[in-house]
């Protein structure tokens, strides 16, 4: 178990498809230093893409950097780890990314970055968990959004739960105002 009683966890979701000469790669390295140097300790899905990235961010500024793993995949977790959690199911998986944060932020990626983003939004949304930043950070997630809202049955309250950010700075600043005193 990992002891985090007295840190500030973000959690960082996005596809892991993505390399370093992709903008995404770019955007979560950035992301993953920034909020190192503010003092967070960056968490993960734990493998390549996004995860990797955000991970070779933090770990650059001396950054801690949570991997939470699955048992039944078989690719190695990225090398910039400094703490992994193995689990057996995929509720678990999304379970260990969500509880212990302050905030998170999601760059593009495919339905498993979907699925986290729908469980974390969901869990605000029902206030299962008390209000934190969900951050959707690139200039996709506003046409997913108002896709969403014209063929689902999502609200512009439910909207005002997100916040949206262009580029790492940004969400970084975003993550940052507004953890200020979230409990996990």
């Amino acid at each position: 178990m990992i002891e985090t009683n007295t840190e500030k966890i973000v959690t960082i979701f996005g596809g892991s498809r993505f390399d370093e000469n992709s903008p995404e790669y770019s955007q979560a390295k950035e992301l993953g230093s920034r909020l190192a140097e503010a003092g967070f300790t960056i968490c993960t899905g734990g493998y390549l893409g996004v995860m990797e990235a955000a991970s070779l961010g933090a770990r650059e500024k001396g950054g801690r950097v949570f991997g939470i793993v699955m048992n039944q995949f078989k690719s190695e977790p990225n090398r910039y780890l400094t703490d992994k959690v193995a689990t057996d199911h995929f509720y678990d998986r999304l379970q260990n990314l969500i509880t212990r944060s302050v905030g998170f932020v999601a760059l593009r990626g495919g339905m498993g970055t979907v699925t986290e983003i729908s469980l974390v939004w969901n869990k605000l949304q029902t206030g299962v968990l008390d209000r934190r930043p969900l951050v959707l950070l690139g200039n996709c997630w506003k046409n997913v959004v108002e896709s969403w809202q014209q063929n689902l049955v999502v609200s512009d309250a439910d909207v005002s739960l997100l916040d949206f950010a262009e580029n790492a700075e940004a969400a970084s600043r975003i993550i940052i105002e507004k953890s200020k005193g979230v409990q996990v």
